[in-house]
């Protein structure tokens, strides 16, 4: 199959002062509300992992249930706390094996204020690309909503509908409360992989690659990439597919859905997982066509609708670039895996410049209690 050409970020060449523009980039990034809630995560974390261990030294009860044969010789456990979604091993006696995906994703309070219809559409679109990330199909979904009145809720509620009915993912009950001082949304889903993906397994020497829908628009001025309500139903559910496929056929060893940390968050957090760290070539990234310099810095922190980082082996990249430029996607070769715990940017455009770095998460954690982070460096360092 001939290359398929994938528009790009503007190359950090075109500025005058480029060693400055990459720096001034890392900097607008750390300083992110995506960072910002990204970092939350460790303090929450640590607080719930004294409880899992001190469940750990037993048979789970979900097991005990499922097949108490099976949870007596010791199942898989599930992925560690930090992937997408929680990912709980079945028997083959239940399903054909493979893992169960539970995920949940709760919506800024500003965001569904300001475009609740969206919001409510994004809500599904979100658990889903949990799911797929994970190498999964979802099941279903169930909502929590809380609003004023009901009036206040029928956008919110419409747009989770349409959603549901394009995607072709049932939503199955919920929780509603309709007399709350504001308006609040959260979603969660259930799926099924018979092949898990996770971001706990990224190698050094990988190659790092993104893919992303560039058949979109933004959304207003929010950093949010539709490619997504105005696309044919049957395409969005077809694409969302190419992830379990890719994981079925061995083509992928790790990955992570693009969140609201963006296309360099959302990689961090990966890297941080498989406690590895990377250097990214920012004038590689897939880009909306002929976006300008001062759109760079909104398509890093973009959510773009269908957005993927993966780690793949080299040998199996050009595979998966023809795995999804089959279906009209834009993937693309960014970086390469490397030890250490550092994400470093890179100007492919400008011979001599040094990268700069943007996260060592061997010093600072971003979404993992320090405790943990040690733990990935002793398997991986």
């Amino acid at each position: 199959m001939p290359a398929v050409p994938v528009p790009t970020l503007p190359p950090i060449a075109a500025e005058i002062e480029p060693a400055r523009a990459l720096a001034a980039l890392a900097e607008a990034l750390r300083a992110s509300r995506g960072f910002a809630h990204k970092t939350d995560i460790p303090p929450v974390r640590a607080a719930l992992d004294p409880a899992a261990a001190d469940a750990s030294a037993r048979p789970p009860a979900w097991a005990l249930a499922l097949d108490p044969a099976w949870a007596a010789t010791g199942p898989a456990a599930s992925v560690p706390n930090g992937d997408d979604t929680a990912a709980i091993p079945l028997p083959a006696s239940v399903g054909g094996g493979g893992h169960l995906l539970f995920a949940i994703e709760g919506l800024v309070e500003d965001f569904v204020a300001r475009d609740p219809w969206f919001a409510g559409y994004s809500a599904l679109m979100v658990n889903l690309s949990d799911i797929a990330a994970m190498g999964g199909r979802a099941i279903g979904v169930v909502d929590a909503i809380w609003a004023t009145d009901a009036e206040a809720a029928a956008p919110v509620l419409a747009g989770l509908a349409a959603a549901s009915a394009r995607y072709g993912v049932p939503v199955l009950g919920g929780h509603s409360n309709l007399r709350a001082a504001h308006g609040q949304l959260a979603v969660a889903v259930l799926g099924h992989a018979r092949a898990l993906l996770s971001s706990f397994e990224a190698r050094p020497g990988d190659t790092l690659m993104v893919v992303v829908d560039l058949r979109g628009a933004w959304r207003g001025e929010a950093p949010y990439w539709n490619a997504s309500t105005q696309a044919p139903p049957d395409r969005l559910r077809a694409d969302l597919a190419r992830l379990p496929a890719l994981a079925e056929a061995g083509l992928c060893r790790a990955a992570k859905d693009i969140s609201m940390a963006g296309v360099l968050g959302s990689l961090l957090m990966m890297l941080e997982a498989s406690g590895v760290g990377a250097t990214v070539d920012l004038d590689a990234l897939p880009a909306p066509p002929a976006l300008a310099p001062a759109e760079r810095l909104r398509w890093l922190q973009a959510f773009p609708s269908y957005g993927f980082v993966l780690s793949v082996a080299p040998d199996r990249v050009q595979a998966v670039q023809d795995h999804f430029a089959a279906a009209g996607l834009a993937c693309a070769a960014v970086g390469r895996v490397e030890p250490g715990r550092a994400l470093c940017l890179a100007a492919g455009s400008v011979p001599g410049l040094a990268p700069i770095l943007l996260w060592d998460a061997g010093m600072q954690s971003f979404i993992l209690p320090a405790a943990a982070a040690a733990d990935r460096e002793s398997v991986h360092g």
